[in-house]
């Protein structure tokens, strides 16, 4: 009951990462996510490794504490089932580009019809207006749209590639899950509901240019775009006698102290690159290189008592394997073993943070397809007729 969006109940119609991830973020905070799908399921339920089908690894993590409730929208029956949750809920959350929707019947206004306090949220690819507008969105077209295989190749790849992670749709999800809450926060006050739409390539170009505008952040431009430092192809993990390490040598502090443990103690008084963070921006290409030259002299743990010994930030470079075994990780008991009621048990990860007003609601599994679709048509007064017809009881 004390759960920060304990009342809050939202419609979710959505797929894949982006969506998901934006509902299960809200629902972690105790939110009632009614996640509808089609009778073939969301298509993360395919992407394996699975015990058993259509319980796959994404899916299971991007759908814990969620209802689901299966409805065929392209049927009356369907549709109708879902125009009563519809009026029953805060919010409609949606990744289905609005031309589909449209042609199912389902649009902003039939909603707020029957619902005027209702928060409309749309993640759509590309906003309205543009040359792209109503064209399909994925992660590695944005990634491409927004520069990051240029990046990858400025800092050091042979050849443009993707990053290998929904880094879009993760931050997108993120974005979305914001502005929901603040509609819903404006319509606490107003009393009056609202369509918004998030577009994912805008969302992203503003979270990459961000980083990247540079020069042409002046009209005219007086320099080119991009951010020095972090376009520096020596930028990188060093390579040490038996690993490599992260560190961040960035500050005046930072600086200081890795002379003195280098055998350098007057260097930063008497080399201009490096005693302003300006200069060191300049120069950060060959900066970098002599550190990498540095620490090739020396073993993993070498560096990374020294660097903690100074207060220098410093970090071992993990593999998936050791990222998931960290010991930090263990410390805080990020990961929790959970036993899945179809699945056995399964490792999942905590939600960030604490509370000192009490703790996030725990989480529920991730559930079957169609799971919850009688308990949740009747919680909203769905005519018993029409529950059975919908859910084949």
């Amino acid at each position: 009951m004390n759960a920060p969006l304990h009342g809050l109940r939202i419609l979710d119609l959505t797929t894949v990462v982006m969506g998901p991830y934006a509902t299960q973020v809200l629902a972690d905070y105790g939110a009632d996510v009614i996640k509808v799908e089609t009778p073939s399921g969301d298509t993360t339920r395919q992407i394996p490794p699975m015990r058993n089908p259509g319980m796959g690894t994404t899916f299971l993590h991007l759908n814990r504490s969620k209802r689901s409730v299966v409805l065929d929208l392209k049927s009356p029956d369907g549709l109708e089932a879902f125009l009563a949750l519809a009026t029953g809920c805060d919010a409609f959350v949606t990744n289905v580009r609005p031309a589909g929707l449209s042609r199912l019947g389902v649009d902003y206004e039939a909603l707020a019809e029957h619902n005027p306090g209702l928060i409309w949220l749309g993640m759509t690819g590309f906003g309205e207006g543009g040359s792209y507008s109503g064209k399909p969105a994925y992660d590695d077209l944005i990634q491409s749209l927004t520069a990051v295989p240029d990046m990858l190749v400025r800092t050091g790849s042979d050849h443009p590639h993707f990053v290998p992670l929904a880094f879009n749709d993760r931050a997108v999800g993120l974005y979305s899950a914001i502005a929901l809450l603040a509609a819903v926060h404006q319509r606490n006050l107003t009393g009056v509901g609202q369509r918004i739409e998030i577009p994912m390539y805008e969302t992203m170009a503003q979270f990459v240019l961000g980083d990247h505008m540079g020069g042409h952040t002046f009209e005219p431009p007086i320099g080119p775009p991009g951010y020095q430092r972090t376009l520096n192809p020596e930028r990188r993990p060093y390579r040490t006698e038996d690993g490599y390490v992260s560190a961040i040598i960035y500050t005046d502090g930072h600086w200081r102290s890795f002379f003195e443990i280098t055998g350098q103690p007057d260097r930063f008084d008497t080399d201009p690159r490096v005693q302003s963070l300006l200069s060191r921006t300049e120069n950060s290409e060959i900066l970098y290189r002599e550190v990498g030259e540095t620490l090739a002299q020396g073993t993993m743990q070498h560096w990374l008592t020294l660097f903690a010994k100074y207060d220098i930030p410093a970090a071992p470079v993990h593999t998936l394997e050791t990222a998931i075994y960290d010991q930090h990780l263990t410390d805080v008991g990020f990961f929790r073993t959970v036993e899945h009621p179809t699945e056995g048990q399964v490792r999942q990860m905590a939600t960030p943070g604490t509370w000192s007003g009490g703790s996030l609601p725990e989480p529920t599994p991730a559930p079957a397809l169609g799971q919850h679709t009688a308990e949740v048509l009747r919680e909203f007064g769905v005519d018993d007729d029409l529950v059975r017809r919908v859910a084949g009881e």
